[in-house]
């Protein structure tokens, strides 16, 4: 978010750092100034126009309403509020009119598998209206944090030496050389709860409650980037051509989509890009209306960092901001 920041040049004139005392006193710089981390506390949140914030879901449920109270906007990243139905579940290329009502002052950022999937389906949703998507997900390593991205890299290069793999900490098994169904909490009928997630939040962010949504979500051995193989059935005729140009004419897409050549999302070029990338476009012979895509995105930029600053930009362009100029990261 810091890095997003400065490179999108948003409007700070003051900037405070917030976390937990085991971080407080650490030094972090933005735009060549250094910044002591503060405690999160009531009064480091106070006179704030903006908060954007990165904590585990229960300091959220304490403290974003604690800022909202106190006069901010919390830009939220954990799960604790995205399906609140007094709090926005905002993708800005997709629902940015969800900002119009925002009665708790906190707005949620999506799941990161979400988040990619809902930029390339809208405007095929718009199209011809999503009836079911099947969705697996290859998601990368990052997903778990500095601690998954840390315990891949160890286990990578033990595999390579020929040495003993520590025991998995952060992740569910090893990792290297290997795919984990099973890398998240188990949830409701023998589904993960970022299922769970993809399942419900589509739902809020296309305002479509019909939408039927079949997930698996798998941690493959990669350290940046998302891949998702997604099947959709629509409720009207769309064709190959159809889908192509209107995701093409699409805000924060780039379609790569020529198989012959090579042309096709890969997380290792897709690392570093804010664009969600599709490709692989083509019919699903089993459904009388259906599409096949392969979308792949960096999931610590659009599907975190990025989208909680394009909100951002969002609150402030919409007027919600009229000074746009303190703001605590947490």
């Amino acid at each position: 978010m810091r890095r997003l920041l400065e490179e999108r040049d948003f409007p700070v004139a003051e900037l405070r750092f917030l976390a937990s005392q085991r971080s407080v006193g650490r030094m972090v710089s933005f735009r060549g100034r250094q910044y002591a981390v503060e405690p999160l506390c009531q009064e480091a949140l106070a006179d704030l126009d903006l908060v954007l914030s990165s904590t585990p879901a229960a300091v959220s449920k304490q403290w974003s309403p604690v800022a909202a109270q106190l006069g901010a906007l919390v830009i939220d990243n954990s799960s604790a509020w995205r399906m609140d139905p007094d709090v926005p579940l905002v993708v800005p290329e997709v629902n940015p009119q969800a900002l119009q009502r925002i009665p708790k002052g906190i707005v949620a950022n999506p799941n990161c598998s979400t988040i990619q999937m809902v930029v390339a389906l809208k405007p095929l949703h718009d199209l011809a209206r999503i009836r079911r998507i099947v969705v697996c997900t290859y998601q990368a390593s990052s997903g778990k944090g500095a601690k998954g991205l840390h315990e891949l890299d160890v286990q990578m290069q033990a595999l390579g030496r020929g040495e003993p793999i520590p025991p998995p900490q952060a992740h569910a098994d090893r990792l290297a050389g290997n795919v984990l169904p099973h890398d998240w909490k188990l949830g409701e009928d023998g589904y993960s709860e970022e299922e769970w997630k993809m399942m419900r939040e589509t739902r809020k962010i296309l305002e479509d409650g019909s939408i039927l949504v079949s997930p698996t979500t798998v941690r493959v051995p990669v350290r940046i980037g998302h891949a998702e193989a997604i099947h959709v059935e629509f409720c009207r005729p769309i064709s190959v051509e159809q889908a192509r140009a209107a995701l093409e004419r699409a805000p924060g897409i780039v379609v790569l989509d020529d198989y012959a050549q090579g042309q096709v999302p890969l997380p290792l070029y897709v690392a570093g890009r804010d664009e969600v990338f599709v490709g692989r476009i083509r019919r699903d012979l089993t459904v009388p209306y259906g599409l096949s895509l392969w979308v792949v995105a960096d999931n610590l930029r659009k599907g975190a960092a990025t989208n909680a600053v394009q909100i951002a930009e969002l609150l402030v362009r919409q007027g919600h901001l009229k000074r746009a100029s303190a703001m605590a990261a947490s």
